[in-house]
């Protein structure tokens, strides 16, 4: 009975065992599982057996049972066939063959009665372990479903651990190459590259200003050149050698001849003659 109550203590406590929690509080989670794998597999093993072992003894106390009913019939019917030959032989009047099928009756009636008390005493014990036995079994399913399910956690856990470091292998490459990362080779390439755009771009502006400053000296000197020889011609005299722009001719102006002159005659002095 101490045993049958170590496994059920055992087996209630695998059971009631809060695998999530355990987990929670695990350094490493993937270690502990296996750890859980490892102690529910050796767990079911030993409770298999266990279980095996005590529901046989249960077997075996359930054949005495029925050994003991059929003892129980057996008896009852040799105690029923001795009292009907005691009859028979009192009917005979054989008196000492009708006594001594009597006392074999009684006699098979101790045995009867001694069967009963066996059973009665076997019916109680045997619902029990049969109780205990729907229990253990019960609590070995119990413990089956949580194996499986740590080894789902386990498989589910592993996969997520590595699908995380794989996401952290690519952030990280992805990290490395960033093209908006000041110290990335790319970046330091890309300013190298504007740099020379602006030298180039500085230097064709400088070329293209020093070229217009050439011409507009180049005018200025034109300039002087004919003011310097306007000047010599001016000291010469020879103002008339100077290119003068043609004047403009006035147009003729026409005078206005009527064609007839109004006469005074035309038009009377006094208006009532």
């Amino acid at each position: 009975m101490t045993e049958k109550q170590t496994i059920l203590g055992r087996i209630a406590q695998l059971t009631r065992a809060n695998i999530n929690a355990l987990l929670d509080r695990a350094e490493d989670p993937e270690k502990m599982i296996d750890q859980l794998i490892r102690d529910y597999t050796n767990n079911i093993a030993e409770a298999e057996q266990a279980i095996a072992q005590t529901i046989g003894n249960l077997r075996l106390a359930e054949q005495d049972y029925n050994a003991d009913v059929a003892a129980v019939r057996e008896w009852g019917a040799k105690a029923l066939a001795a009292s009907q030959r005691a009859d028979q032989a009192r009917a005979q009047g054989d008196t000492a063959a009708a006594e001594r099928y009597d006392n074999l009756a009684k006699v098979a009636l101790q045995k009867q009665i001694g069967f009963e008390n066996e059973v009665k005493q076997t019916e109680p014990i045997l619902r029990s372990q049969n109780e205990v036995a729907e229990k253990l079994k019960q609590g070995l399913a119990v413990m089956k479903d949580r194996l499986s399910e740590l080894k789902t956690k386990r498989d589910q856990l592993v996969a997520r651990a590595k699908s995380a470091e794989a996401q952290a292998k690519v952030q990280e490459a992805i990290g490395s190459i960033n093209v908006l990362d000041p110290t990335s080779e790319l970046s330091r390439f890309e300013d190298q590259v504007r740099r020379q755009e602006a030298q180039v771009a500085g230097q064709a502006e400088l070329a293209a200003s020093s070229l217009d400053a050439q011409f507009a000296e180049l005018d200025a000197q034109g300039d002087m050149l004919e003011v310097e020889a306007r000047f010599e011609a001016l000291k010469r005299g020879a103002v008339e050698d100077a290119p003068v722009a043609p004047a403009i001719e006035d147009a003729p102006s026409e005078t206005y001849t009527p064609s007839a002159t109004v006469s005074e005659q035309d038009y009377p002095q006094n208006p009532q003659q």
